[in-house]
């Protein structure tokens, strides 16, 4: 994960955000906010503090029901996005998805799935199985992605769905490459309803 602050004044964000070092990246944040992109509630490249009170003043000042404060996150560089994630299937049960990522993943629609549990061939096998497999390979000088960490991610999302059935679905996307190391850098869960009494 990469490093993050929730901050909810900006005298709180200016002090994340030289706590982390510049640039950084501004979301607003709260429980119901699901579709940041689309919202314009995210500001990318932040490099000082007087930005960094003007942005916070921008998305806090956002006509949106649900904003709870303002994402502070390092910016994580790498030119590569993947996604990873989870969805319960109600015949099948939990199953972890893997694909290229960032915004067009749903354009492409490049991702493969496995019923959880999975092991470590398992997730090798969904890596092969894209067909833009080759951005994990050595990619615009930087170093080809970490496999055994990649595989471990999709493991672990695996576990959380078994061990989770409140968990109905998780989304990690962008899941970018820095230096060939797995990093999410945004990442969506959503929970089932809880039980109503009867």
């Amino acid at each position: 994960m990469c490093r993050e602050v929730l901050a909810r004044s900006a005298d709180e964000a200016v002090g994340a955000a030289s706590d982390m070092g510049f640039p950084v990246v501004m979301k607003a944040c709260g429980a119901d906010l699901t579709h940041k992109t689309e919202d314009n509630l995210i500001r990318l490249g932040i490099r000082g503090e007087e930005e960094v009170r003007e942005a916070y003043g921008d998305l806090a000042a956002k006509p949106v029901q649900g904003i709870e404060g303002v994402l502070v996150q390092e910016m994580v560089q790498g030119h590569r996005e993947l996604v990873i994630g989870l969805i319960r299937d109600p015949q099948f049960g939990p199953c972890v998805m893997f694909g290229f990522g960032g915004i067009f993943t749903e354009v492409l629609n490049d991702v493969t799935f496995r019923v959880a549990p999975l092991e470590t061939y398992d997730a090798m096998e969904m890596m092969e199985e894209i067909r833009s497999k080759k951005i994990l390979d050595p990619f615009r000088g930087e170093p080809a992605v970490d496999k055994e960490k990649l595989a471990g991610a999709l493991i672990a999302l695996g576990k959380i769905g078994m061990e989770n059935p409140a968990i109905q679905e998780v989304d990690i996307n962008p899941l970018k490459i820095r230096e060939g190391t797995p990093v999410a850098v945004d990442a969506l869960v959503v929970l089932a309803p809880p039980e109503q009494d009867s």
